[in-house]
């Protein structure tokens, strides 16, 4: 219950003094002190007082019950220091599941069931709920006497006096060994039958199709006796150059099994991508006589991906490259000046007075605002520039081999179309614009410094200007 060490086996109990009983003469446990198992649980202890005669007989029925219980039970006294807790209490379900008397475990660590499979992670977590004085769950390997190891899973309790002081800590555990290994069979079972799910084609060495299931047809939109005696050729997409086929061809001859995804036709003419699986099927004599495809279907996963992949990298508001991937753009650039000598600049724009277009005129005009800026933005950068929404209002313009000159020029023309626009709801937009270039030896860090310090003297100066980083 405490930190992990190796399996203690049936060493001889550590000399802790004797052992402190948790029985019905020790404590009444008050139902109603229980925390929901939502909650973390505390049990709170209250020493009966000699006069009370009905606790005593509460202690023996909830020592009973313990002691039948299927589940195991341990209590522990509080002591932390040192090998931490030690045992003054377990049940006949504890000893059968740990293969330990009971007069073998009282007095001694928990950690003799530790051993070279028990996960540290769990007992660090553990180690933490105890100094805490929290409620702790978790699931690890632990020991029998015997050397054998078994799944159990646990929670520990602290039980407190009427102060509040950890007096000791109650253990609930389970050998969870075959719920485990049965739910590890179920799943190789499900494994198995999701199997005919997939599209599974058998050919011939020719690769002429022999067989097609149920899923292929449902796949490709093709019956099993229109493909039958044809080679998957009239699958392919023209996605795929030839050398793709040519090196499957080849690896496929050598005898290997491949996968690979496919981007394949229906025959509606619709394209679908499968996750392919070609597995060569040899006589006695090692010769290929058939193949076995499997194919999964995994054309919305890569939708899904493609779409998350945007995600990650776009704002969602603009369609602008988001920050993160404004700083892998801002560190390329970096690199290519270091190891090329390939300047760059940076454009740093800020839409001004925005938080009171906000304000006056609600956070959707706000937001309209802003794809208007970035569809303007986008129109007057090149090609080859980054154009990032920076943060809020905050936009930044990567523009690589570019000098501080047409850096400038350029920030005053997008200022100046700008000015012009009129917006029906909002009036005049203006934006103000900080420039810097990087100088030889410079960090990233200290252009985008520099260009943020420009738009910041464009800010207080009026607004609607652009100044440039000395």
């Amino acid at each position: 219950m405490a930190e992990a060490h190796a399996h203690q086996g049936s060493a001889a109990p550590r000399k802790t003094g004797p052992a402190r009983r948790i029985g019905p003469s020790l404590v009444c446990l008050q139902p109603h002190a229980i925390a929901p198992s939502c909650e973390a649980p505390t049990l709170v202890t209250s020493l009966p007082a000699p006069s009370t005669p009905a606790c005593p007989d509460l202690a023996q029925l909830l020592h009973t019950a313990v002691a039948q219980a299927f589940n195991a039970v341990v209590i522990t006294n509080a002591a932390l220091d040192g090998e931490g807790p030690c045992i003054t209490y377990c049940n006949p379900a504890f000893c059968r599941m740990t293969g330990y008397t009971e007069q073998e475990l009282l007095g001694r660590s928990p950690r003799l069931l530790q051993g070279p499979k028990t996960d540290p992670q769990v007992l660090q977590r553990l180690r933490e709920c105890l100094r805490s004085g929290t409620f702790f769950q978790g699931s690890t390997v632990n020991y029998r006497k015997d050397g054998s190891s078994y799944l159990v899973e646990w929670n520990i309790s602290p039980v407190r006096d009427a102060q509040g002081q950890v007096q000791a800590y109650v253990s609930v555990q389970q050998d969870i060994t075959k719920r485990v290994r049965a739910e590890q069979r179920q799943a190789l079972l499900a494994r198995a039958l999701n199997a005919t799910q997939d599209a599974v084609v058998i050919a011939n060495a020719q690769a002429q199709i022999l067989f097609v299931n149920q899923a292929f047809e449902d796949l490709t939109g093709y019956r099993s006796d229109e493909v039958l005696g044809r080679t998957p050729k009239f699958l392919q997409s023209g996605e795929h150059p030839p050398a793709f086929y040519s090196q499957l061809r080849d690896a496929l001859a050598r005898g290997d099994s491949c996968q690979t995804t496919f981007a394949n036709r229906r025959k509606d003419g619709s394209i679908y991508h499968a996750a392919q699986t070609i597995t060569p099927l040899r006589d006695e004599a090692g010769t290929t006589q058939h193949y076995v495809s499997v194919t999964k279907d995994v054309t919305e996963l890569i939708a899904r991906t493609q779409e998350l992949r945007e995600q990650a990298h776009h704002d969602a508001l603009t369609g602008l490259l988001n920050r993160r991937a404004g700083e892998q753009q801002l560190e390329r650039c970096q690199r290519a000046a270091q190891l090329e000598g390939q300047g760059y600049a940076l454009i740093l724009a800020d839409i001004d007075n925005f938080k009171s277009i906000n304000d006056r005129f609600g956070h959707e005009e706000g937001d309209r605002v802003l794809q208007r800026c970035a569809t303007l933005l986008s129109r007057k950068v090149r090609s080859g520039d980054a154009l990032i929404r920076w943060g809020g209002e905050e936009f930044l313009i990567v523009l690589p081999g570019c000098r501080l000159e047409a850096a400038q020029e350029l920030a005053e023309r997008i200022r100046a179309a700008m000015a012009q626009e009129q917006d029906a709801v909002v009036g005049s937009i203006t934006l103000s614009l900080g420039v810097g270039a990087w100088q030889p030896g410079e960090y990233s860090s200290t252009l985008l410094r520099r260009t943020d310090q420009a738009l910041y003297r464009a800010k207080t100066s009026g607004r609607n200007q652009v100044a440039v980083a000395p």
